[in-house]
């Protein structure tokens, strides 16, 4: 979808098309960053990530607007649901992003008509831009929908990689960060054509696994097939916060630390999960990140436990400059349904205790069936505000059939 807040915002409200306009986080304080812009905005120089009070300098007539969480869930969903109507097979990204396979679907040998028939129906049933990109696999649609915007449709076949793609920097490429492309340029790699004929040794050496798999994406090849399933795995929880000045009081950002673990905990608990380990991530007043991660040999979802892990971690790593942002993420999460605790010195004495329960679960078991008990509840998701708290992947829970 192109500018999607900033599009359900005018699709919504008719007066706002043909305006400079952009959705903010919280545009009244300098830490109200821009979620998304209309191209409107854009043409005045305005940005994604871009402060409120930079947007306002460089356009002084923008219209900023608070997220409007619950329209864009509408849009995104019926968005979907007109895609399903060509196929099952279709994978939602993000809220306002997906890939389908069409190799089933019968289009008469002429994927541009179908394609625009798509985007058409999108803009005349919800009157919403979008950009297509029809390729052999993933990562070259996904890179052929970025090359013409906004209601783009654009085609990149697998011959066209070293004229389209290999003369662009490698920073343009989908799957790599500013950390990876400076990476590469250390090894002489500043264009995707150098990194598609790199030695590939040289680029396992530096990026391990992923030089592997980005060398084969700047070459056109992504085996990955389209997953309906894949968005469920919700792989991380986690909250970030921009500080309204630079802090320095330890005092203070222990207070940060502690609102941001309860956020984390409370979408954990929203939705069940607990996680294997804990990344912090802090940026200094120069814009400087650091994160720092620590893995756990028990289920970490407690409010407490995220807060301790959070500070030592903050603790042993900064250096006393005035900090920006702090972020703490848990990840490698799991359903805690279908957890089982690692047992220590300092817990076996109450899981002794609890030995004549699971022996009396595993006869039950034995009797009726694996699952007509179960150790432990495992809860369905809570609709609360907390499991809503993402922008994106959250309200991909929209989709899930199995509900």
């Amino acid at each position: 979808m192109n500018s999607f807040y900033a599009s359900v915002e005018q699709a919504h409200d008719p007066s706002l098309k043909g305006k400079a306009i952009a959705i903010a986080g919280n545009p009244k304080e300098r830490r109200g960053i821009l979620v998304t812009c209309s191209y409107e905005a854009r043409a005045r120089g305005v940005y994604t990530t871009m402060s409120v009070w930079e947007a306002k300098r460089k356009c002084p007539e923008l219209i900023l607007l608070p997220p409007n969480f619950e329209r864009y869930r509408i849009a995104s969903k019926a968005i979907f649901e007109i895609l399903r109507s060509y196929t099952h097979l279709v994978e939602p990204v993000s809220i306002d992003e997906g890939y389908m396979d069409v190799t089933e679907v019968d289009m008469n040998n002429d994927a541009v008509s179908f394609a625009r028939s798509i985007q058409d129906r999108i803009i005349r049933e919800l009157d919403l831009p979008c950009s297509i990109g029809i390729a052999p696999n993933k990562f070259l649609a996904k890179t052929a929908s970025n090359l013409k915007k906004p209601m783009g449709i654009t085609v990149l076949r697998k011959r066209q990689v070293n004229e389209i793609l290999w003369p662009l920097p490698v920073i343009d490429m989908h799957g790599i960060g500013e950390s990876t492309a400076k990476k590469l340029e250390t090894i002489g790699i500043i264009s995707i054509g150098d990194l598609a004929n790199a030695i590939p040794n040289l680029l396992k050496e530096k990026l391990g696994k992923n030089g592997v798999r980005l060398q084969n994406r700047a070459n056109g090849i992504d085996n990955r097939e389209v997953d309906p399933e894949s968005i469920y795995d919700t792989k991380s929880v986690g909250n970030s916060t921009t500080l309204p000045f630079d802090e320095t009081n330890i005092e203070d950002l222990e207070k940060v630390f502690i609102r941001l673990s309860k956020k984390v905990a409370a979408r954990l608990d929203a939705k069940n999960l607990a996680g294997r380990s804990i990344t912090i991530h802090i940026r200094d007043a120069n814009w400087k990140n650091k994160t720092r991660s620590k893995t756990v040999t028990n289920r970490l979802y407690k409010e407490q436990e995220i807060n301790q892990l959070a500070l030592d971690l903050f603790q042993a790593s900064w250096n006393g400059d005035p900090v920006r942002l702090l972020g703490v993420t848990v990840n490698n999460v799991y359903d805690k349904g279908e957890s089982v605790e690692q047992l220590s010195i300092f817990n076996f004495e109450e899981h002794a205790k609890e030995e004549p329960i699971l022996k009396l679960v595993e006869q039950l078991q034995g009797k009726f069936g694996e699952n007509s008990i179960k150790r432990g509840m495992k809860l369905k998701k809570k609709p609360s505000l907390e499991s809503k708290t993402s922008f994106s992947k959250d309200f991909l829970d929209d989709h899930d059939h199995h509900k």
